[in-house]
């Protein structure tokens, strides 16, 4: 078999995977391979094609910022674009960079093994392709293994059943449908307004109510699109220097610093104009417990009047865990939902999920009979993605054994004993606790210039330390030790959600600016963290 050599492989070609593909090919004249499991482009937004699916970063931040005449000749129109208008704009940059022609799809990586006489990776895909190539660049997303929970029945059962984050292509019908959805967190809040509109009944189990706050989507009008376009570069530099890559910072005013009225006063007008930026109201509600129960007192207060039936109300505001120590999502008409005559709500605490019939779920209490059910019950997040390439490095070790105890990174970019393995959003990097397009920017050209480097210097491999390894990881432990995240009983940044997944805090969560500055020093000091042969 005659295997094809790349300079460079990417595997994923979302966000990540085209600008990598961009700045390899482009900039550093590698030959360059994508490898895509999907049918097209666009990663997350390629798979999450469910109702109601949408950008929870305001557009005019989530793109790619690197060129100013994509950056103002793409028009949002809305302030929180839908699914299928992203991928629009990632189609419309692919064309302008003549990406495609470089990208291998529906084929999936089924191993990946560093052959250490060589100092090449060789790949092999589901379709019996075999690559080599010198540097492999995983872009695979941190929110890509979708997990749907090992419940007992579930592969009697006759009707259909979907994941949000692996909706089909093809039009699902749910008019008319009796319908079960399990699981009420990002992607739960955002289908769940939509699907009840069609469905006979829509029942909604819920294990773990989270806060929501208003999205307050609007049409952008032409004087706020040419705003946008006129600031280019103010936005540009602005977000790189806010802890979530967003255009908003945290004040220095504490919530301590106003009576009571004032306080609401702030946080009503904040409620009013929606969005994520409702956390920077204050700048100590992410920070201090106390301070956090004023914004989280304030929120509950809006459901409890929002949701008529009190039993309801009280279910969905049962809340085990500070505002923002999970992933903060916004909401269109998701408590309003709940006023509808074809919606049920099934607090899963009190009346947990037995198995899953032939026709539908039978719980502690209850039997339920169904035409479908979707799960939208997340991710086995930012190692799930990568566990599921089957990486063999350095003497024949296993990523899955390597990681067994703990996602051992340094900075989530490289890790040790894997030579010339980069990561584009790797546990240990700030991730999913940013703005992504902004993290992956930066991520994307650390990499570009390591690759330059290695190039210019003539060396063969670079890989991660033990030690930087380690240093990182308590790093990591330290801060999310001092922060609220540690707070939340069950949250997927600790890998809560998967069985067996080691419970330790995965993401970087000191902010962009602060990581940004790590990885510029490590790069100006030639990378002396990192072992360079």
């Amino acid at each position: 078999m005659k295997l094809l050599q790349f300079d460079s492989i990417i595997i994923g070609a979302g966000i990540s995977g085209l600008y990598q593909l961009h700045k390899c090919r482009d900039e550093l004249n590698l030959k360059t391979l994508v490898i895509e499991e999907g049918t097209d482009i666009g990663g997350t937004w390629y798979w999450n094609r469910y109702p109601g699916a949408r950008c929870d970063s305001e557009s005019h931040t989530y793109g790619y910022t690197f060129s100013e005449k994509i950056y103002k000749n793409w028009i949002w129109k809305e302030k929180f674009p839908k699914q299928n208008t992203i991928l629009k704009y990632l189609k419309y940059v692919e064309k302008k960079l003549n990406l495609k022609k470089n990208i291998l799809f529906n084929n999936r990586i089924v191993s990946a093994k560093y052959l250490e006489n060589k100092k090449l990776w060789q790949l092999k895909t589901n379709k019996n392709k075999v690559f080599l190539t010198k540097y492999l660049i995983c872009a695979v997303g941190s929110l890509s293994a979708a997990n749907i929970p090992n419940i007992k029945g579930l592969n009697t059962f006759k009707g259909k059943y979907y994941h949000t984050g692996r909706w089909p292509k093809q039009k699902v019908n749910l008019k008319d449908q009796v319908v079960a959805q399990i699981g009420t967190g990002s992607s739960g809040i955002q289908v769940a307004p939509e699907i009840a509109k069609v469905v006979k009944k829509l029942v909604i189990f819920q294990r773990t109510p989270n806060y929501s706050i208003p999205a307050r989507n609007k049409k952008l009008t032409k004087e706020i699109i040419n705003n946008y376009q006129k600031n280019y570069r103010k936005i540009k530099n602005l977000i790189k220097k806010t802890p979530g890559g967003h255009t908003f910072n945290f004040p220095t005013r504490s919530v301590f610093d106003f009576n009571k009225i004032e306080r609401n006063k702030i946080f009503e007008k904040a409620w009013l104009k929606g969005s994520l930026s409702f956390r920077a109201c204050f700048g100590d509600i992410t920070k201090k417990l106390k301070a956090n129960k004023k914004a989280s007192d304030f929120i509950k207060e809006k459901i409890l009047n929002t949701v008529k039936d009190k039993n309801l109300a009280k279910i969905l505001t049962n809340f085990d865990h500070p505002f923002t120590s999970k992933r903060p999502t916004l909401n269109t008409n998701y408590y309003e939902t709940f006023n509808r005559k074809n919606v049920e709500l099934i607090d899963l605490k009190k009346n947990p999920i037995v198995r899953i019939t032939k026709k539908g779920i039978k719980t502690k209490n209850d039997n339920f009979n169904f035409d479908k059910i979707i799960f939208a019950t997340g991710y086995d997040a930012l190692t799930g993605p990568l566990l599921s390439l089957n990486l063999v490095g350095k003497n024949k070790i296993k990523l899955k054994n390597f990681w067994s105890k703990s996602p051992k990174t340094y900075l989530g970019l490289m890790i040790p004993n894997f030579p010339n393995l980069f990561i584009i959003q790797g546990p240990g990097s700030p991730s999913v606790l940013t703005n992504v397009p902004v993290q992956i920017e930066q991520h994307v050209e650390w990499i570009t210039n390591c690759l330059n480097f290695l190039n210019k210097k003539n060396k063969k491999t670079i890989e991660a330390t033990v030690d930087s390894a380690k240093k990182w990881s308590n790093e990591i432990k330290k801060l999310a030790d001092a922060s609220l995240f540690m707070k939340a009983k069950i949250s997927w940044y600790k890998g809560d959600n998967i069985p067996g997944k080691p419970k330790v805090f995965i993401p970087y969560p000191g902010g962009l600016p602060k990581y940004r500055n790590i990885c510029n020093k490590v790069e100006k000091n030639q990378y002396k963290d990192f072992l360079i042969k």
